[in-house]
């Protein structure tokens, strides 16, 4: 499969998003129409990886960003605590880590007693999907209990290869086709992604 690295597409955004919707009542409860949207899997998911937020690595090239959100219950405005958020993507040259003891570029965090949980990586690169490249995505995998189990993708403002895209394309996917931020006055990035899993 050829591999070319990735070039940030368009111009970056000064705003981050969240996915969150409108809150209606439901009965004595409340619910909400923010809850984040599924996406595949991927052929290149691997279990068993190492508990760690910090992804990046001495001999991984690549622009850095901190990958940042807090993830909510089905009424999209309480905090879970202890979700499991795991992420993986592949290199800048747009090759995944399927086998080596490092698991490069894969890892998961537990959220804090707010729900807040940060991975600092680098921004992934693309691949050929058959004649087409995928546009660079983040692959989730989220779980908690009382909830059901997330598996889905994110994607970047501005990547033209999002149009033709199977997946990306889709109007599920819009919540999750985010802004790259400038953080701060030294020049860091940051991808804000909020996520709502819907309860059992």
């Amino acid at each position: 499969m050829n591999r070319k690295e990735f070039l940030i597409a368009g111009s970056l955004s000064a705003f981050s998003v969240s996915i969150f919707g409108n809150v209606k009542p439901k009965g004595n409860d409340f619910e909400g129409d923010c809850e984040t949207t599924n996406d595949i899997l991927g052929p290149f998911y691997r279990p068993d990886v190492p508990v760690r937020n910090d992804l990046t690595a001495k001999d991984l090239k690549g622009t850095v960003v901190e990958l940042k959100g807090k993830v909510f219950r089905g009424d999209c405005t309480t905090p879970i605590e202890n979700a499991m958020v795991e992420i993986w993507h592949c290199n800048t040259d747009g090759e995944y880590d399927n086998e080596s003891k490092h698991f490069h570029l894969r890892g998961k965090w537990l959220t804090d007693e707010k729900g807040n949980y940060s991975f600092k990586t680098i921004l992934p690169g693309k691949y050929l999907n058959g004649s087409q490249y995928r546009p660079a995505h983040i692959h989730f995998r989220v779980t908690a209990e009382g909830s059901r189990e997330l598996i889905s993708q994110l994607y970047f403002q501005g990547d033209p290869h999002i149009t033709n895209d199977p997946w990306a394309s889709k109007k599920e996917a819009e919540r999750r086709i985010l802004p790259i931020a400038l953080e701060d006055i030294h020049g860091n990035l940051s991808v804000v992604f909020d996520i709502s899993l819907r309860d059992n």
